[in-house]
């Protein structure tokens, strides 16, 4: 009888031991995730997660979980009743755009089941990928009426010497990434957060979330309770100008997005496809009519020069001239005046062979823009009515604007516009709006989204003129991992602030950046007066890739990226210094055994000039680039 008490009390011990700590491992073993209870506060649960570099390096001592219903809570009360076996996850699938165009990740995934007090139940979905961890929330119950989050207890707990990049969250996204070695800083912050582990050779990860649909609301990060504690946060109620509701409704079962963190080298970090890659899959059937390409736009350098027929039909030639299938009308196309209306413009377009691309403002309560044409997309009716004008006038494209909100009832306005524009084959950019959230893989007719401080910003405010390089040399390390980003690049000539990157800087920024439709800046003049090989690039840059190679840099201080479409590759390099360096270009990434020949497209005296080289490169060699302050470069690389 003693023998089999000890041996049942033996059993327990094990279980106890089993449920307080849960692994799961990446394929490649680099990352582990695991699950612990809260010794301070039984019933309170966090996942740890640690990279294996050259040394171990724990990336999130805790990353505390929970959710929080106005009917029960699910946070400081759950018991673990079972966790899963590990399982693998392999998924493949291919993009008609973004950083490449085949997509390939692995997974371990395990699932927490927990009860709270009451005996209901939540779920927690883990898995450890090669170049990150993402974990979502399920109520798994089928159980009748619906429900409200109040809060969500997810909060992600950094140490203070961790280096940071963030930035403070505004409803439009636009701002800079400053670099932060100050922990006490607080405040709110906007996804995507970067965060250095450690040293430089240790490890990086990337705070965001993917997946979003219309069952939630998109979040934010909030460390004004505690400095050392990203908590994920609601959308405040003054945001679109105080409407809709703080708080999500739900009915269940249900699954919130996932909470995503990039981890690895500054590489992984930069190449990394895994928002999309955890979202859901092409909801589309036919996407023949889904074409990237560079678009030319005329508001940058007019900001009412939509208003003007003639002034826009020289950017409808500029198109003709560059070989870019796209023109942009911008805001107020409805007042044009000047020798022709909207439709004789979009045909003068067509008679040149350029697809016109039309603005809107999203309209509503959620926000005061009376620039128009607005109110027109606000229900299915009135959406229905104008893409089907549009589709029948020769439209391609809109870009619909102001958006002011995160709110669960924005989450869903931005999907349905994107379900509606599909039925009438109308391709999408988001502006004034959220960052990207996986959408482009559910939705490959979403073609970017800006929630960007981009080219734009030279005609609102001087920032950009002293901050543009630097800034330019922290999106590829933040807001364009995540996902497309209309920054509105590449401008030579100056708009209301001038700008002190160098030409060749503004070149590279055509393959720097990362958009579907790439709406290049300048005024005709710009492009025209550029010397051939700039020109020719211009003309034939590609907008989406079929592959992405992180060479080198650090956040705020140079960037190169390679791209490849089909055969050729594309390099570009940029210098976010006020003062000269030399850039280092390895070429690992070329096929072993074969000649490559190059034409170097780099900062030439002064910062008007280029300086064009012809070179003979292969796998295993080092080019070294002089770049002027605030420079650049751009290297084209095809096979011999």
């Amino acid at each position: 009888m003693n023998l089999i008490r000890y041996s049942f009390l033996l059993s327990l011990v094990a279980v106890a031991v089993r449920l307080d700590a849960q692994q799961v491992y990446s394929p490649n073993k680099k990352i582990e995730l695991s699950l612990s209870q809260s010794k301070e506060k039984p019933g309170s649960w966090f996942l740890s997660v640690s990279y294996q570099g050259k040394t171990k390096t724990p990336v999130f001592s805790q990353i505390k979980l929970g959710m929080e219903r106005q009917d029960q809570s699910f946070t400081d009360n759950l018991s673990l009743k079972s966790s899963s076996k590990p399982v693998a996850i392999k998924d493949q699938y291919t993009t008609l755009h973004g950083k490449s165009s085949n997509r390939e990740n692995e997974a371990q995934e395990i699932i927490f089941a927990f009860v709270n007090t009451k005996g209901s139940k939540l779920n927690v979905v883990a898995r450890a990928y090669n170049n990150g961890i993402t974990f979502k929330y399920e109520f798994p119950e089928k159980t009748q009426g619906t429900f409200v989050i109040k809060r969500e207890a997810t909060a992600f707990v950094v140490e203070e010497k961790v280096e940071r990049w963030l930035q403070r969250f505004v409803t439009s996204y636009e701002g800079f990434y400053p670099a932060q070695k100050d922990s006490a800083l607080t405040g709110e912050w906007g996804y995507p957060a970067l965060f250095k582990i450690g040293d430089q050779e240790s490890c990086w990860t990337l705070l965001t979330e993917a997946n979003v649909d219309r069952t939630y609301c998109a979040t934010k990060l909030s460390n004004q309770e505690n400095k050392s504690s990203y908590q994920l946060a609601f959308p405040a109620a003054t945001d679109g100008f105080n409407t809709g509701q703080v708080n999500s409704t739900l009915t269940l079962p249900w699954s919130s997005p996932w909470r995503v963190a990039i981890i690895g080298q500054l590489a992984d970090v930069v190449e990394s496809t895994l928002v999309e890659d955890v979202s859901k899959p092409s909801q589309l059937t036919k996407t023949d009519w889904i074409k990237p390409g560079v678009s030319s736009w005329v508001y940058w350098a007019y900001n009412h020069g939509t208003k003007d027929y003639k002034k826009l039909c020289e950017y409808i030639d500029l198109a003709a001239r560059m070989g870019w299938p796209y023109t942009l009308m911008d805001w107020e196309w409805d007042e044009m005046t000047n020798g022709g209306t909207l439709e004789d413009a979009v045909n003068y377009a067509k008679s040149k062979g350029v697809k016109p691309l039309l603005w809107y403002n999203s309209g509503g309560a959620h926000n005061q823009v009376s620039s128009g044409p607005r109110d027109r997309l606000t229900t299915p009716e009135s959406r229905a009515k104008e893409f089907a004008w549009l589709k029948k006038i020769g439209i391609y494209g809109v870009k619909v604007d102001f958006f002011e909100s995160d709110k669960q009832d924005m989450m869903r306005y931005y999907l349905d516009i994107l379900e509606d524009a599909a039925r009438y084959e109308l391709m999408v950019n988001f502006h004034g709006s959220t960052v990207p959230r996986g959408w482009s893989r559910t939705y490959p007719h979403l073609m970017s989204m800006e929630a960007v401080y981009g080219g734009e910003q030279y005609n609102n405010q001087e920032y950009m003129t002293t901050k543009g390089a630097w800034h330019n040399t922290m999106l590829p390390f933040t807001r364009n991992v995540i996902g497309p980003m209309d920054y509105t690049p590449v401008a030579f000539t100056n708009s209301q602030h001038a700008h002190t990157t160098t030409y060749a800087h503004e070149l590279a920024l055509a393959v720097i950046f990362e958009s579907s439709i790439q709406h290049l800046a300048d005024r005709p003049q710009g492009f025209d007066h550029l010397p051939d090989p700039a020109k020719f690039m211009l003309k034939e840059v590609p907008t989406a890739w079929d592959e992405t190679r992180f060479l080198a840099g650090y956040p705020g201080k140079e960037v190169v990226i390679a791209r490849r479409k089909a055969a050729r590759w594309y390099v570009g390099g940029i210098n976010g210094d006020d003062r000269s360096k030399k850039v280092s270009i390895p070429f690992h990434f070329l096929t072993k055994g074969k000649t490559y020949r190059a034409e170097l497209i780099a900062d030439g005296d002064y910062d008007s000039g280029f300086d064009v080289k012809y070179l003979t490169i292969k796998e295993g060699d080092t080019l070294e680039v002089k770049c002027l302050p605030r420079g650049g470069f751009t290297l084209l690389i095809n096979e011999m």
